[in-house]
């Protein structure tokens, strides 16, 4: 007997009966109904999330920024709800609160009171972190909660983007206003380093005219003081004068009243009159040196007084007030001197004019006693340039006194003058050293405040937009998939192939025989019934897989990148768990149809299906590896997805190795039935 005839004759007992039939074709949908329900079910639940019920409440009272009311709550719930991520509801915190508890809303998402004063909070001296409530209860449902903590995190993104480009924006802002600021510094620091560059030259200068204005004072004060002790004797002399000038006119006096014994009397009137002339002729002298000396004081003053002047009017650090009150000092001084020497130099003259006069009053008496008739003319002459000269020595004697005193005065003042030039030029030079180092200060100022400038950045407003954005986002990812599931249910589509063909082949094995023990035991050909035992299940898993194939393609219109090879990979998936479970019932029966159930729900565990496989414990990582379920979820996303089409066939030729080697356990245990067989091999009971 051939195997199509043993495959035939099997596919007949199953179609015998129209209950037989109906068990069929229930049995062959069992992968079709677990793929297609479950994927449909799930082919797009982040699409959509927009109907979960969540609630949203905003208590956020606001808060104020520069004068200015802001609101974030309010801009956060608008973007919310115009986001439409989930199915958001405006409600308040008690009916929210109910609500999460009775299962109207899957979980809270609650903006409190100081939410906008929070964010604006940075400004001040007590930043506090903003917080979003979330409010979950797995009761609802446990994927839920996890979808509500990505809505959560999303949110906090959104507002931390917000949040920081504003922040970032004020501040580049504020280094616009500091470059432009800085900008009108350095100008004025420019200005400021050649002002101080100029005041330092004048510095200089003045520092050097009060150092030429010092010694002038000085020579001036010395000049004076000289003055002063020349001058010191001149009353007693100008007293001593006026005594002989009384004494004089009283005599000629006498001399002309008592004219009448002017014969008798002239000798001696000439002796007398030599002496005077004499003693005239000495003071006279004595008269022309003061003057002298105090005509050489009176020019040496007039030349510091002209230098002193010049240095007054030139000196920065005195105010115009100073400056007027020390000319003034100054004029008022000269003038004392000039008086002064005018009254001394007339006092000279009028002592010459004495000794002349006293002179010719020698000569006179001379005259006067070789001509006594004569003399009497000339006695009267001389009483009235007597009368005269006592008049002049009286004024001079006067006067004395105030030139003394005027010079006394010129003299201090002088030597005051000394002390304050002295000090007005170590304060120049003090002035003159501190402006050095103001301008030094001035040209570092400039040069730090331009290396400043460079330091700010320039931009726009556009460009600070740009930045600020960056600042807030500076990172975007760009998603570059070498390969892509066009939704969730794509994605987990070659799990669930999979997992359908395994528990389509493993339906199947409850109607169908493993082996026609009455064709091994009549043909003694154990290869040809093994084969013959796989082939029609592996035929009816074909079928299963062509018809999930078009659930997959046309139902739930998924993609298929290589359809045909992933068609192929799926006939030879399911032909494979066939060999597999058919090794299993060969050699335990029942209990190998059981095992069949616990290997499923092994490699439910291991296949990698929904998280990535490294996500296992050590030891389920080994039999992930080893396991036919991963290499066929493996394979089908590869050839499905459009991957590396040798790792399809690495998973392929592992695929094949299982059946090769299910088939020969498959055969050993036939082989050995056909060799020992027993009544109950013939009629097995309910455990096999």
């Amino acid at each position: 007997m051939k195997i199509y005839h043993l495959v035939a004759t099997e596919l007949k007992r199953l179609t015998a009966t129209g209950m037989a039939k109906l068990a069929l074709v229930a049995l062959m949908l069992v992968p079709v109904l677990y793929a297609g329900l479950y994927l449909w079910a799930n082919n797009d639940p982040y699409g959509n999330l927009k109907d979960v019920p969540v609630a949203l409440v905003v208590e956020d009272t606001g808060a104020t920024v520069d004068g200015e009311p802001v609101d974030y709550g309010t801009q956060v719930e608008n973007q919310l709800l115009e986001d439409e991520s989930v199915g958001w509801i405006v409600t308040d915190a008690d009916t929210a609160e109910q609500g999460v508890r009775d299962g109207t809303y899957d979980f809270i998402l609650t903006l409190g009171p100081d939410f906008s004063t929070a964010l604006t909070s940075a400004e001040g001296d007590a930043p506090t972190q903003a917080v979003v409530e979330l409010t979950t209860n797995d009761t609802n449902s446990f994927l839920a909660t996890t979808i509500a903590g990505q809505v959560a995190e999303k949110v906090r993104a959104s507002i931390t983007e917000q949040v920081g480009k504003e922040a970032a924006l004020k501040l580049l802002d504020g280094f616009a206003t500091v470059r432009q600021n800085l900008t009108t510094a350095v100008d004025g620091a420019d200005q400021l380093a050649d002002g101080t560059a100029t005041a330092s030259d004048g510095g200089q200068q003045l520092a050097s005219g009060a150092g030429t204005a010092n010694i002038g004072a000085l020579q001036l004060a010395d000049g004076l003081q000289q003055l002063q002790a020349g001058s010191a004797a001149l009353p007693d002399q100008a007293n001593q004068l006026n005594d002989g000038a009384q004494q004089l006119s009283g005599g000629l006096q006498q001399l002309q009243a008592g004219s009448a014994s002017l014969p008798d009397d002239t000798a001696r009137l000439n002796d007398g009159a030599q002496q005077v002339a004499a003693g005239n002729a000495q003071l006279a002298t004595t008269a022309s040196g003061l003057a002298t000396q105090v005509q050489d004081a009176v020019d040496q003053a007039a030349a510091v007084r002209t230098d002193a002047e010049a240095a007054i009017a030139a000196a920065p650090g005195l105010t115009d007030a100073e400056k007027q009150a020390l000319l003034a000092d100054i004029a008022q001084i000269a003038t004392a001197v000039d008086d002064g020497n005018t009254k001394v130099q007339a006092a000279n003259t009028q002592i010459g004019q004495l000794a002349a006069g006293s002179a010719a009053v020698a000569a006179g008496t001379q005259q006067l006693a070789d001509a006594a008739p004569q003399l009497s003319g000339g006695i009267a002459t001389a009483a009235s340039g007597a009368s005269q000269l006592a008049a002049g020595t009286q004024q001079l004697a006067d006067a004395a006194p105030t030139l003394t005193n005027g010079i006394a005065s010129a003299a201090s003042g002088a030597s005051q003058l000394a002390g304050g030039v002295t000090q007005l030029a170590q304060g120049s030079l003090d002035l003159a050293g501190g402006l050095g180092t103001l301008d030094s200060g001035a040209d570092e100022l400039r040069d730090g405040l331009a290396s400043g400038l460079d330091d700010v950045p320039n931009q726009t407003a556009d460009q600070r937009e740009t930045a600020a954005q960056t600042i807030s986002d500076p990172v975007a990812v760009d998603n570059d998939a070498v390969t892509k599931a066009s939704n969730y249910g794509a994605g987990m589509a070659p799990f669930f192939i999979s997992l359908a063909a395994w528990i389509g082949i493993y339906a199947l094995f409850l109607i169908v025989k493993p082996l026609s023990r009455r064709a091994l035991t009549a043909m003694k050909k154990p290869f040809t019934a093994t084969t013959a035992g796989w082939a029609a299940p592996a035929l009816l898993g074909a079928v299963q897989m062509l018809a999930v194939f078009g659930i997959i393609t046309l139902a739930l219109g998924y993609q298929v990148e290589h359809p045909w090879g992933m068609l192929g990979f799926m006939v030879l998936t399911s032909a494979t768990f066939a060999t597999i479970i058919l090794a299993l019932n060969i050699l335990l029966g029942s209990v190998g149809q059981f095992l069949g159930l616990v290997l499923m729900v092994l490699q439910l565990v291991t296949a990698g299906g929904t998280f990535p496989w490294q996500t296992l414990p050590g030891p389920l990582q080994v039999l992930h590896q080893v396991l036919p379920m991963s290499h066929a979820v493996d394979g089908i996303r590869q050839l499905m997805y459009g991957g590396d089409v040798s790792l399809a066939g690495a998973d392929a030729g592992a695929l094949v190795f299982w059946l090769l080697g299910a088939l020969l356990v498959s055969y050993l245990g036939a082989r050995r039935m056909t060799r020992h067989r027993t009544l109950r091999d013939l009629r097995p009971s309910l455990i096999g």
